[in-house]
């Protein structure tokens, strides 16, 4: 005999699943473009404001990282801690596996004689590789401690701040979680990449290094301040359409408590 509510729940559960793994693929992609990419080039969006020049300088790299933080925020607002903190796992096994193929693609034969700078010389076809080799390698060891420490304080405040709230104000936690994370990561990143790869980090012509770095440090921290306050709306209505889609009820647990507590 036909089941009807067996077919349904077997939909659902493949609707979980697909929205799972365009999550964290997604998640997972824009980590790996993002690391490879990483330091290679610095934008520059210094404006004037009442005749001062404010600096804005951001890292190519950090361009799509908000995308990060907004993926983990969706995993853990429909699918719980557990998940979130298994794909932030991942993706440290993810850096770890673009430094494996990066260290092994600069050993391999033909080896190029090397100059001064670590670097193949500027005729030498390889001399790419081997300078994304540098740069990737430095920006990658800095986005792997910064990213861990940033996306566990991501998870955790989320959580935090979705108990202490009962599982109101969607707003606070998802602002509150990526704010906090961003700022760590900002600070850590800018300044470990600074110890491990600090010719990618350019330093204008008469500014101090504590200067240049202390710039870098706020317009990453602005640039992804601003890209969270503007993912809130699109949070807000992604939780509200896939809840209905996939069946799912994020607030159950608070509810249940509240009854539990009445009675």
């Amino acid at each position: 005999m036909f089941d009807f509510g067996d077919q349904v729940s077997k939909e659902i559960s493949r609707r979980r699943e697909k929205v799972f793994l365009i999550l964290a693929g997604l998640f997972l992609g824009t980590l790996s473009i993002l690391n490879i990419l990483g330091i290679s080039r610095q934008i520059d969006f210094s404006f004037t404001l009442f005749g001062q020049t404010i600096p804005f300088i951001v890292f190519v790299g950090v361009l799509p990282y908000p995308i990060t933080f907004l993926c983990t925020d969706f995993i853990s607002e429909l699918y719980g801690r557990k998940r979130a903190n298994m794909v932030v796992w991942i993706g440290l096994l993810l850096n770890i596996w673009v430094l494996f193929i990066l260290w092994l693609g600069g050993i391999l034969p033909p080896q190029p004689e090397l100059m001064d700078d670590g670097l193949p010389a500027l005729t030498d076809s390889t001399r790419t590789f081997f300078q994304i080799r540098k740069w990737t390698f430095g920006a990658t060891v800095a986005s792997m401690i910064a990213y861990l420490t940033a996306q566990f304080v991501d998870v955790y405040i989320f959580h935090f701040i979705r108990r202490s709230t009962k599982g109101k104000m969607l707003w606070l936690r998802n602002n509150g979680s990526t704010l906090t994370s961003q700022m760590v990561d900002s600070i850590s990143v800018v300044c470990i990449t600074y110890f491990f790869a600090r010719d990618a980090i350019q330093i204008q012509p008469g500014e101090t290094i504590m200067h240049g770095i202390f710039i870098l440090i706020v317009s990453n921290y602005v640039y992804k301040m601003i890209s969270a306050l503007l993912d809130t709306i699109p949070f807000y209505m992604g939780v509200k359409i896939l809840s209905r889609y996939l069946h799912l009820d994020p607030d159950k647990e608070f509810r249940e408590k509240e009854i539990s507590k009445e009675d």
